[in-house]
């Protein structure tokens, strides 16, 4: 259910959510999150940029990315102002370990105490000093019942279903385009191991020839529209997508999928920390939370927000998955600087040549045809030999 949020209410809340010490001199905060991921005021939903800038003085600059790897990218080229980011647990334990975030004042941030226990001391942040959660939620494919048959879905193979070819839609970020394949193959999602790994780009080379497009946010409008049919995607997204085509259906792969959290956190190329905070508290406080989550279709990790959201959005299977099925899920832990390389080097041939890496594998063919050119060559000096002794035999 469409809730119309009421300005005056929501404008009183968020006064009173908001810590003086964020009312800076400066008033502004440059915010970068994923794109469709904040309630952008459509459909009756709340402006959370707008009510929090009406709150505080602040003004929102908000720019997104697509990708982890791709604000991962951005941050680590360096020259950017940016105060706050929302990327995944585990591009911030990559981001922790490269110094790349600032500790948080928790003194300015007093919703994180609405944060449930179960999303505190991450693996990715075991101290819970560099991330205030923002949502949770699981991997899947989506796909569009009037076009694919029921029978065929049930397993990641979906997706290496030739019937389909040229209606499939693949990630475009090696982490989740791997994870696909490292399910599928029975590996786990934090593997390093390299024969592993080289598997999941031969599985990926295999399936580019089905493959329609390799996407991210463009995936709204192909899966809507149905220009595509079946794609690998997250769950909340997956909600915000029916909405506007009924026929989008939702599967929880038999093989297992990503557990995931994003959570809000400060580069070190911040300029405006206390805004930052102000920011992120109004995000993480129940009212607001609750009311833009609603809108997302993301799960929420604060049972406190759920009052502020409809029963029918808390009660779905596809949000809030049950137990059983979110024992299938696996979190992504931040690899090695060498596992991270080589997946980005096994990606790069998936997206450029769509080949794989040859050299073994021609010197190893090159070994085998010499091998069978010298058997061959011993076999004809053989039967040579021997009709020579037979034919001074016969003479004999």
């Amino acid at each position: 259910m469409k809730k119309i949020i009421v300005f005056a209410i929501t404008l009183a809340l968020a006064f009173s959510l908001v810590p003086n010490a964020a009312l800076a001199a400066e008033k502004s905060v440059t915010v970068y999150n994923w794109g469709q991921y904040i309630s952008d005021g459509s459909e009756g939903y709340i402006d959370v940029n707008k009510a929090f800038t009406e709150a505080t003085g602040i003004k929102v600059n908000y720019v997104t990315f697509d990708s982890n790897e791709t604000l991962y990218s951005k941050l680590k080229a360096g020259g950017e102002s940016i105060d706050v980011i929302i990327p995944s647990d585990y591009m911030i334990a990559r981001m922790i370990s490269e110094d790349m975030l600032l500790p948080l004042d928790f003194s300015n941030i007093p919703n994180y105490d609405t944060i449930d226990d179960a999303y505190r001391n991450t693996t990715f942040d075991p101290e819970n000093l560099y991330s205030v959660p923002y949502t949770w939620g699981t991997v899947g494919i989506i796909y569009n019942s009037k076009y694919v048959d029921e029978e065929d879905v049930g397993s990641w193979d979906l997706l290496w279903n030739a019937k389909y070819a040229d209606k499939i839609l693949m990630f475009d970020n090696p982490r989740d385009a791997f994870a696909v394949t490292e399910n599928l193959l029975g590996y786990s999602l934090n593997t390093e191991v390299e024969d592993e790994l080289r598997a999941c780009t031969y599985k990926l080379v295999e399936q580019k020839p089905l493959v329609q497009n390799y996407v991210m946010d463009q995936i709204y409008d192909k899966m809507i529209r149905e220009e595509a049919w079946i794609a690998p995607y997250y769950a909340g997204d997956y909600l915000m997508m029916v909405e506007d085509n009924e026929d989008l259906e939702f599967c929880f792969p038999e093989e297992g999928f990503n557990l995931f959290i994003d959570a809000m956190c400060i580069p070190d190329c911040c300029t405006n920390k206390e805004n930052a905070e102000a920011y992120i508290n109004f995000l993480c406080s129940p009212e607001i939370s609750g009311q833009n989550l609603e809108y997302l279709g993301y799960s929420v990790p604060s049972e406190a927000a759920k009052e502020f959201m409809d029963p029918e959005v808390t009660e779905s299977d596809i949000a809030y998955p049950d137990e059983e099925t979110l024992s299938r899920g696996e979190a992504f832990i931040n690899l090695s600087t060498e596992a991270n390389q080589l997946m980005d080097s096994l990606w790069l041939e998936v997206k450029t040549e769509g080949g794989i890496e040859l050299t073994p594998i021609i010197g190893i063919s090159v070994c085998v045809l010499a091998a069978i050119v010298l058997l061959a060559r011993r076999s004809i000096v053989t039967k040579r030999r021997k009709a020579n002794r037979c034919k001074k035999w016969r003479t004999n």
